[in-house]
């Protein structure tokens, strides 16, 4: 049986999912030690939390920062690397984390992984998050792997590129690689996965999928989001040729996305991302999980607090919208 955990590490600290999951951190009384790499740069923005800087790739600072700790969230992922050569590089600083925390004496790690295909067309960045989740499951820690598909939030990459698409485009060319389902997951219910995750009744290591309650195709995520938009579908036109290399390459043009995350993204789609089954939300007991609609428009509302995007594809939109609203 699992104790309860005080000490939390939160790798990952200053991302999207780091920043959505602290709060509830310590609402449920953790106390929480962020790690970053410029833990004086973090500290400039959020001067109230704990930080510590650490680089995973650095046994000496990871092991500082895991001193005194009884768990840890591991948000680390490097799909957006300058060389595109990150899948040695996870795997070497999962290792390195892996061992820090058992001489630390840490008693339950917890990461965020993905959903991988399984045919042999799986993107080396789904395949990079596998090899991580298996590296750390290995060792002496209790570890549990979180397998995600998309998740849904203002802040989150894989969000903002459907967002952008269904914003901007009034017309869209349709590759067949968009025929593929997911499971959308709202952020909001990730947090709760990764705070159930600290102290699930599991003896050893397990990985568990975490799918939301919606199966979508590109396609239909496309569509509801321009709903949640309010704005007009794009008109879709089916090109059986364009491979998901070249598809990258209209994402990166329409979309905020970096282009080394859009590609990434987009070849991640080539096939169904679907987990085996929902059991994990049975085992930490939070089974009512929003639906798409629901986390988009949530996503939509924190974005508008932001104000205007701005720019000329925030003008596009606009227009976009503008028209739309003629029409109806």
């Amino acid at each position: 049986m699992v104790a309860p955990v005080r000490r939390v590490l939160l790798t990952g600290a200053t991302g999207f999912v780091g920043r959505a999951v602290y709060p509830a951190l310590v609402a449920s009384g953790a106390v929480v030690r962020c790690a970053t790499r410029d833990a004086g740069r973090a500290a400039k923005r959020w001067p109230d939390r704990d930080w510590v800087t650490a680089d995973v790739s650095n046994r000496e600072s990871t092991a500082r920062a895991l001193e005194g700790c009884d768990a840890a969230l591991y948000l680390v992922h490097g799909m957006a690397s300058p060389d595109g050569d990150f899948h040695q590089e996870e795997v070497a600083q999962a290792e390195t984390f892996l061992r820090a925390a058992e001489s630390a004496g840490v008693r339950r790690i917890v990461y965020l992984g993905g959903v991988v295909a399984g045919g042999d067309d799986a993107s080396e960045h789904l395949r990079s998050r596998e090899a991580v989740g298996e590296t750390l499951r290995s060792g002496g820690v209790s570890t549990i792997e979180l397998r995600a598909s998309m998740i849904i939030g203002h802040g989150s990459l894989s969000w903002l590129i459907v967002r952008d698409l269904a914003a901007r485009l009034p017309l869209m060319v349709l590759p067949r690689w968009l025929k593929s389902r997911t499971e959308p997951v709202a952020i909001d219910d990730i947090v709760a996965a990764l705070l159930g995750a600290l102290d699930a009744q599991v003896e050893h290591s397990a990985w568990f999928g975490v799918p939301g309650p919606d199966i979508l195709s590109g396609r239909e995520i496309l569509e509801r989001t321009a709903d949640a938009l309010c704005a007009r579908r794009p008109l879709m036109i089916q090109v059986p040729l364009l491979s998901p290399q070249l598809s990258s390459h209209w994402v990166r043009f329409v979309t905020r996305a970096d282009w080394s995350v859009a590609r990434e993204v987009v070849v991640g789609l080539t096939e169904d991302l679907l987990s085996p089954d929902a059991n994990f939300w049975r085992l930490i007991g939070h089974t009512q999980l929003l639906d798409f609609d629901e986390s988009a428009r949530r996503a939509l509302d924190e974005e508008k607090l932001e104000g205007l995007v701005p720019g000329p594809w925030g003008t596009v939109e606009r227009l976009l919208a503008s028209s739309a609203d003629r029409i109806e």
